[in-house]
């Protein structure tokens, strides 16, 4: 499967919102090659740093797809990195990718998927559209972060291909769902491959299961 970059997104400097205070969400397209290293794309703001950021969520990319039909349900434009991405792509599965697959983005750049973005109350005050956690999760399409396995530039217009894609299918929306059987819950919390955030996603969904 191969997409492209539509847009290389970052916050220059942080928002102001009401009753939350300084944030990194409102993020602009950059134009030119754009830097992504192991912490994310240069330059960009991460004001939450317990919840934003870091090796597991260096990058955040939302597919043009899904963000359209939101403008289209909205009733408004919906530019380049309005939901906090760092990529617009296209193209290309994004809440669908499979937990764990590579992508290699132009001549450079290689990313792994991992987890869901989880909507706060940040993105309310940012969104300022009525039940919108609610309907941001009943709709999925919550995009997906990537941990940056080998740093270099990206560029508007640079192919993304996928390189490798885990044989066990359990996608990002499944994670995000708790859809995904047994054998993948220990799979992704015992393989070491999975550590970090998509392993304690995963022990969540095991929890959850023990307790019933």
């Amino acid at each position: 499967m191969t997409g492209r970059v539509l847009a290389v997104c970052a916050a220059d400097r942080p928002v102001h919102l009401d009753r939350i205070g300084d944030s990194g969400i409102g993020k602009t397209e950059i134009s030119g090659p754009v830097r992504v290293t192991t912490e994310g794309v240069h330059g960009d703001t991460i004001v939450d740093t317990k919840h934003h950021g870091g090796r597991d969520q260096a990058v955040y990319a939302y597919s043009d797809a899904e963000a359209r039909r939101w403008a289209d349900e909205l009733g408004r434009s919906l530019p380049h990195g309005w939901f906090g991405e760092n990529l617009r792509v296209d193209g290309i599965d994004v809440t669908d990718a499979v937990v764990g697959e590579h992508w290699h983005i132009g001549d450079e750049v290689h990313l792994e998927v991992t987890i869901f973005r989880t909507p706060c109350k940040t993105f309310v005050a940012w969104a300022e559209e009525p039940r919108w956690i609610a309907r941001f999760l009943e709709r999925g399409d919550v995009g997906a972060y990537l941990r940056v396995h080998r740093e270099g530039h990206i560029t508007q217009g640079d192919a993304i291909t996928v390189t490798d894609r885990p044989d066990h299918g359990i996608t990002v929306r499944a994670l995000l769902t708790g859809d995904v059987d047994d054998a993948g819950v220990e799979l992704l919390t015992t393989d070491p491959r999975y550590d970090g955030k998509v392993a304690r996603e995963a022990g969540k969904i095991a929890r959850r299961r023990a307790r019933r």
